[in-house]
């Protein structure tokens, strides 16, 4: 059975203070700056189309006080001419902002979630062990169309109504000082209102945005587990949690709705009461003969049309706060350090200890590491590959000496592994593993339920670095290799055969950077397989389904078996690869298998005797620790801990 890692969800980020909207939507540029002259023409558009708005009330002045004045119905077409060719004018331009941004923003948008995606297949599996699917789910879609919208919209029409103000003002000033000061009256309160809605509206979106990734993970985790709702029933528990989250997110929206709504009456209320004030005033001016009837217009005139501009500040900067917390939630993922980064096929590199990146581990962490000049080699043993049961003179050591072991096959020295977000008090899973399995040998792994078995195989691989000690594969150690030249070396087959959407030669060559169809059919064979996938619609072309749940339990762990030989990989790592097997079909697949644990350097995580008898030798990890190296009639003898695991007293007793 696969041991328990200790896992912890992300930290909750809504009660830490939450940097400037500025300063998180700074950190797009790289982005961006891509399309940098499209968006830059884009705004240079929209001010253009703005301040035209703000030249027809000057033509209105003109005809007010020119041909209305002075009843010339000629000049009133003309100015009419003017008004219809400088709205056609404006239209045609927020026409063109729109199509320069549409396309380059939507590939921005493409290349953020591409991005993302690269790096969560680079990220340590402690990171996946963490975070929810779906919070990484919304980080990539629904975070990202935030942040889409906010740079086709709101980020240009913040240029736009920002200069459209100064530029109105400017006017409202020179044609009259008077009633520009009553109309500007209003800009001092709303700068401040504006503030206070910013921070306050910023900690609503991230709790929102929070809370529809954790909505994302119920609906996602119902979906692939319905057969357990079914089966046991638990359809209404999990309704329940659904609509408990819902009406969460639901409050959290309506926070955000009345926020909204409050910003928005204030930025509509004080414009309309100045601009009031501002008619009032101008009629008596005009009343008095000290202000024409055409600048009253005018003026007013410029007052509507900086209406909307003023209006939209609580809606551009809402949608500014929601990019913002959008692109926090972003790179969150993003800051993240890779696994794999330049450098990292250099000896020391993304090492933990060594303070390289990518490692996940500060350089204090990690003890260091026991250098490879203290193995030797020494002769291999012709008779390694006899049948397993034929026993040696005398028991090897729990315990071997790394140097004495020689620098071929796989090797552990001092091993020691606690999981990254274990509390730092806390013992390690696995305690000073030392072993070697020589070139072509084949070892079983056996322990009771949590002893690290599993732990223990996913540091062969690299999806976990061990905490000290060190890992070496055919006397290269583990930690100097690129994880692409690890996983070309190193196949593993897990407990729980993971398949995804797509056909049954595509699963099975996964395995495979190289695999042939040849190689296909000879790994469906070892893996007895190829019975079941000829019988499918359309053979090994047939589509899985998501999971492969439209397979059986043993088929799909025989897929997932054949997609570990499938590559003849020079070491395997199998965890109890036929678990789900019946009697029949495992007895065909360990005779199968035999013959390619005979080409091949194999460590297998066993549970039942006819898994340990494909071992030449067994380890015994008890407490994090190997307590035992022998075969397994000599174990059976010799160690009662065995002896009790093989007969099912081992795990009874627990």
């Amino acid at each position: 059975m696969a041991d328990t890692a200790h896992t912890s969800p992300p930290p909750d980020r809504t009660a830490l203070p939450q940097p400037s909207a500025v300063r998180s939507l700074l950190r797009l540029w790289p982005f961006a700056r891509p399309v940098r002259v499209r968006l830059f023409t884009a705004a240079f558009v929209g001010v253009l189309a703005s301040c035209i708005g703000l030249v027809i009330p000057l033509v209105l002045k003109w005809m007010v006080d020119g041909p209305v004045a002075e009843r010339d119905p000629g000049g009133v077409w003309l100015g009419g001419a003017y008004l219809l060719l400088l709205g056609v004018a404006e239209a045609l331009l927020f026409g063109l902002r729109r199509r320069l941004v549409a396309r380059p923003l939507a590939g921005v948008e493409a290349a953020m979630r591409d991005a993302l995606y690269r790096h969560l297949q680079r990220l340590p599996v402690a990171f996946h062990d963490r975070w929810s699917s779906g919070q990484l789910l919304s980080r990539g879609t629904t975070d990202l169309q935030l942040v889409r919208l906010f740079l086709a919209f709101p980020l240009t029409f913040l240029l736009v109504n920002a200069t459209t103000i100064l530029v109105g003002a400017v006017l409202l000033l020179v044609q009259r000082w008077s009633l520009g000061l009553v109309l500007l009256a209003p800009v001092v309160p709303l700068m401040v209102l504006c503030s206070v809605f910013e921070a306050k509206y910023g900690r609503a979106a991230r709790r929102t945005q929070d809370q529809l990734g954790d909505l994302t993970t119920v609906v996602e985790e119902s979906v692939l587990g319905i057969r357990v709702i079914k089966g046991f029933g638990r359809h209404r528990s999990q309704a329940r949690a659904f609509r408990e989250l819902t009406h969460a997110l639901r409050t959290s929206e309506l926070r955000k709705a009345r926020l909204l709504a409050w910003i928005l009456g204030f930025n509509t209320t004080l414009p309309e009461i100045a601009i009031g004030g501002a008619l009032v005033l101008g009629t008596l001016q005009v009343a008095d003969g000290v202000l024409s009837a055409g600048t009253l217009v005018a003026f007013l005139s410029t007052a509507l049309a900086l209406r909307w501009p003023v209006e939209s500040i609580g809606f551009l900067l809402a949608m500014g706060n929601e990019a913002a917390t959008a692109s926090d939630r972003y790179f969150e993922v993003m800051d993240v350090p890779a696994v794999d980064v330049p450098g990292t096929d250099a000896p020391g590199a993304g090492v933990p200890g060594t303070g390289a990146p990518g490692t996940g581990a500060p350089d204090t962490d990690a003890p260091d590491r026991r250098p490879s000049a203290t193995e030797r080699p020494i002769p291999q043993d012709p008779a390694l590959k006899e049948p397993a049961l034929k026993e040696p003179a005398a028991q090897e050591p729990a315990a071997q000496d790394p140097a004495s072991a020689g620098t071929g096959g796989l090797v552990f020295s001092g091993v020691e592994f606690r999981y990254p977000d274990a509390p730092p008090d806390s013992p390690p899973l696995l305690k000073d593993i030392t072993l070697h399995i020589r070139p072509g040998e084949t070892m079983a792994l056996v322990g009771a339920t949590g002893s690290g078995k599993t732990t223990l195989t996913a540091l062969v691989p690299r999806l976990y670095d061990p905490t000290a000690g060190r890992i070496s594969l055919d006397g290269r150690d583990l930690a100097t290799l690129g994880r692409d030249e690890v996983r070309a070396l190193v196949a593993v087959a897990f407990e729980e055969p993971t398949l995804f959407s797509a056909t049954v030669a595509e699963n099975v060559l996964m395995g495979g950077e190289r695999a042939q169809e040849s190689d296909l059919g000879r790994a469906l064979a070892v893996a007895q397989a190829e019975g079941f996938v000829g019988a499918l619609p359309e053979g090994s072309a047939t589509q899985v389904g998501e999971q492969g749940l439209s397979l059986s339990g043993g088929q799909r762990q025989r897929l997932a078996l054949a997609r570990a030989v499938v590559g003849r990989p020079r070491f395997l790592i199998l965890d109890d690869p036929l678990s789900a097997l019946d009697v029949h079909t495992e007895a065909l697949v360990e005779a199968a298998l035999r013959r390619v644990l005979a080409t091949t350097t194999a460590l297998v995580v066993a549970h039942r005797p006819s898994t340990v008898l494909l071992a030449d030798r067994v380890a015994l990890l008890s407490g994090g620790r190997i307590a035992a190296v022998g075969t397994h009639h000599q174990l059976l003898r010799d160690n009662p801990e065995y002896t009790a695991l093989m007969s099912g007293e081992g795990e009874a007793a627990r």
